[in-house]
């Protein structure tokens, strides 16, 4: 089992970030030096190819930090491939309804808990000789299934969805829930407020993680202290563009205050 599913079993917290445009698999290399426990990789909104999936994956493997993927749709072509890919786990968006839940686990797990087809690529079991009843207990067993929750419908059937077998996290999307719920980008409303309450203390009755995606750091403690354990900061390109705005800011204030040291008298 991943690291970070046993530790989102055990209550404890987890911290990513979600890929949006690197592609090299160095990318993974960094966010494990930074101290990261997993990364999602964005295949919904990026550009993400299967085979940029794989190679990262190959690197996260090697260094004990899991992949996540986060799909398009919860389509089995889509859930089924990615994991052959060597994903560690899916997210899925803009999940509504405890059916389509279903539908997700019945793509994403082997037999009983679903119908997934059986072809597991070496870079899934690590080219490890198994029988079929073992990989396939293996796989279910370490691949990890997160309902992405964005809609007002998705709130109103949060305990149907999570309390599904086979799902291990619901994580907000504060952009489109706030959207949907009539109060776009202001995460700190009381409707939104109210709505991840809803989820987080349904997932503590079911047995499931919590966790945000969020790139205010202040919002995401915040859900972390209410026990949020499944916490995303920021993306890989937000990051980069928060560090380089802020060495250029003081380079360029450390510039000026220089020139104005040489033309004093």
């Amino acid at each position: 089992m991943n690291r970070v599913k046993r530790a989102l079993r055990e209550g404890k917290v987890v911290l990513g970030t979600m890929l949006t445009e690197f592609k090299d698999p160095e990318v993974a290399r960094i966010m494990a030096a930074a101290g990261f426990d997993f990364v999602f990789i964005d295949a919904e909104h990026s550009t993400y190819s299967l085979e940029a999936i794989s190679d990262i994956v190959r690197v996260c493997k090697g260094l004990d930090l899991a992949c996540l993927v986060r799909v398009t749709d919860p389509e089995y072509h889509l859930i089924a491939r990615t994991l052959d890919a060597g994903a560690h786990g899916l997210m899925v968006p803009r999940v509504e309804t405890p059916e389509v839940v279903r539908a997700i686990v019945q793509a994403a797990k082997y037999p009983p808990l679903g119908e997934r087809g059986f072809g597991p690529r070496g870079i899934v079991t690590d080219y490890r000789e198994m029988t079929v009843r073992d990989r396939m207990e293996a796989i279910n067993e370490d691949t990890v299934i997160v309902l992405q929750i964005e809609r007002k419908r998705a709130i109103e059937n949060i305990d149907r969805m999570v309390s599904v077998r086979g799902v291990d996290a619901a994580l907000i999307g504060p952009n489109d829930l706030s959207i949907s719920l009539g109060v776009p980008g202001e995460h700190g409303h009381p409707l939104m407020v109210e709505a991840i309450q809803r989820v987080v203390d349904a997932c503590r009755r079911h047995g499931a993680a919590s966790g945000i995606h969020i790139r205010d750091m202040e919002k995401l403690l915040f859900w972390a202290e209410r026990g949020m354990t499944l916490l995303t900061y920021s993306t890989d390109t937000a990051m980069i563009m928060e560090a380089a705005t802020g060495a250029v800011k003081r380079l360029r204030e450390g510039l000026g205050a220089q020139a104005q040291n040489r033309q004093l008298p």
